[in-house]
């Protein structure tokens, strides 16, 4: 029967564990020295060897042959703790066992003396699910040990421990392993197996497992099943693992450099129809965005691609923000019900996001332009200290770099404010319709047109057009020139309410501005209007007011 790597290639000793140098130095000096204690609790994250250092250090205070610590391995008892044959050591997962009567006969049996071993030992696994009830009974135990009765302790959650047992026992904590670590160990069990493996895909592996070991081996395990040629490969990894490909980001983050949205959205929908995650996109994301930090910093990463290279024009401030905001649409992609689209709401900011790494040195022209103003100048202010007249000729301007400027068709928005200060139930009609329909609409469109509505709003609609107002001026011109989304625009409103407009993008920007200016003047009217009523009233007679409404003003 095939045995899984991280119980074959469980640590036997101390100097087999990996990255927990601290404690397993600890313990073998206190089996070298005689100083055992009577009770031990090891805390740490899973995999990261608490239970395999609990066996070891029963077989190495209970080897007849031990040597400054470290068990034999060789000898009956060490073999039968290896196999969990011995009597005199148990290991209890209290998951299973949390009731106060399996720890009253823990302890009844405990004041038994070790049949074989020199020390009972009593393993307690997730020792944390003990009932209240247990932990006094175990409490009970531990206030009054009976001589050469070792108990040891096992969880992963400390805070859940009761104060009172945690005065009564020496704590280890376990730390997180090192990816590096993980790393040779995987390369030296490979070596073992005779199987080829790809550095890069060792590394992959070590960061999925987050600083567990028997994760990293149940990681590689799959990988070994997976493959056919005996040869852990980089795609074989992200394939178990579920990561992205670094191709992958080095093109999307490229994209994004270059604000290619459309390229960039594009290259999510690939990932996200190869059956990708995309909380595991943003987090792959967050990874490489830190390797480009690193590398910038004067460190090293794990890849070196020429793609990568190209990446690192980013400016660090620039890659700070772009951590901010995957961060916070992080937890939007994890918790949502619709992870892609706000995934490619995430996307469309990166890319729109304005970038210190596009150039902001003059060129080499612009240079040359202002060398000869300084020149100009210098003449110019020799000219005066030497009493002669200075040259009327004015300097050359300089072409100032023009922002980049959206088009709208302001007199149709006018015309339709018009229309809906005249008829008001009947434009709030139009417009409520397509609020009902909106989310009809987002369902229905591709998903990078999808993407582009999603930071639009409708603001004003008539039977003829739909005003919609986007945030990004850029978006706003991109939906101006997809006919198609006009056309699926206006066929979905047709069966929805009735009637088929079409679109008509503005920036949120502008149109806050055209409707202030109609408000303006709009109020200007009235205020006239109101004027030339009170000029006519004037020109009656009080005692004629009643003929107000017959009597026509001319003016003279």
């Amino acid at each position: 029967m095939y045995q899984a790597l991280y119980r074959k290639y469980r640590s036997q000793t101390f100097s087999e564990m990996v990255g927990q140098t601290v404690i397993s130095t600890t313990l073998k000096q206190a089996v070298a020295s005689g100083k055992i204690s009577h009770a031990y609790l090891f805390s740490g994250p899973r995999g990261t060897g608490k239970t395999s250092a609990a066996k070891i250090f029963a077989k190495a205070m209970n080897c007849p042959h031990q040597v400054d610590g470290e068990p034999c391995n060789q000898c009956d008892i060490c073999r039968d703790i290896t196999k969990g044959s011995l009597e005199d050591v148990m290991e209890i997962d209290a998951a299973s066992n949390n009731g106060v009567d399996e720890i009253r006969e823990i302890r009844d049996k405990s004041t038994y003396a070790p049949s074989r071993a020199t020390y009972k030992v009593y393993i307690i696994d997730e020792v944390h699910m003990l009932s209240t009830g247990a932990f006094n009974a175990l409490l009970k135990t531990l206030e009054e040990p009976t001589e050469n009765v070792v108990f040891i302790l096992a969880t992963t959650e400390l805070h859940k421990i009761p104060a009172t047992i945690l005065s009564r026992v020496q704590r280890f904590e376990f730390k997180t392993i090192k990816s590096t670590a993980i790393e040779s160990h995987l390369a030296a069990i490979l070596d073992q197996e005779t199987v080829s493996y790809e550095p890069e895909a060792l590394s992959l592996i070590a960061r999925r497992a987050e600083g567990g070991m028997r994760d990293a081996l149940s990681i590689l395990d799959q990988a070994l099943s997976l493959t056919t040629d005996k040869e852990v490969t980089l795609a074989v990894a992200e394939e178990i693992t579920g990561s992205i490909s670094l191709t992958a980001l080095d093109d999307y983050v490229n994209d994004l450099l270059h604000h290619d949205t459309l390229s960039a959205l594009n290259r999510l929908s690939l990932i996200f129809d190869s059956g990708k995650s995309m909380s595991r996109f943003a987090t792959d994301l967050l990874t490489y965005l830190r390797d480009v930090l690193v590398v910038q910093s004067g460190g090293d990463a794990s890849q070196r691609s020429a793609a990568f290279q190209d990446n690192l024009a980013f400016k660090q401030e620039t890659v700070f923000k772009m951590i901010d905001l995957i961060t916070a649409s992080l937890q939007s992609i994890k918790q949502g019900t619709q992870p892609k689209v706000y995934a490619e709401m995430m996307t469309i900011q990166l890319a729109e996001m304005p970038l210190e790494s596009e150039q902001t040195n003059p060129s080499a022209a612009e240079i040359e332009e202002l060398q000869k103003e300084l020149n100009q100048l210098k003449k110019e202010i020799a000219a005066l200290r030497s009493g002669q007249p200075v040259s009327d000729k004015q300097p050359p301007e300089v072409k100032a770099k023009t922002a980049f400027k959206y088009k709208v068709d302001k007199e149709k928005i006018l015309k339709i404010m018009q229309e809906t200060v005249a008829d008001s139930e009947q434009s709030r009609a139009y417009l409520d319709a397509l609020k009902e329909a909106w989310n009809e609409i987002l369902d229905s469109i591709k998903a990078q047109d999808r993407a582009l509505l999603l930071g639009a709003e409708p603001v004003l609609a008539n039977s003829e057009t739909a005003i919609l107002a986007f945030k990004a001026a850029f978006n706003a011109e991109q939906a101006m020139k997809r006919s198609d989304l006009n056309a699926v625009f206006g066929n979905i409103m047709s069966q929805a309410a009735g009637f088929s407009p079409n679109i008509l993008a503005v920036p949120r920007s502008d149109f806050d501005q055209i409707r202030a200016e109609f408000a303006e003047t709009f109020k200007s009217q009235k205020q006239e209007e109101a004027v030339q009523e009170d000029g006519k009233d004037d020109l009656i007679p009080e005692a004629f007011a009643f003929l107000s409404d017959k009597i026509e003003t001319v003016a003279d």
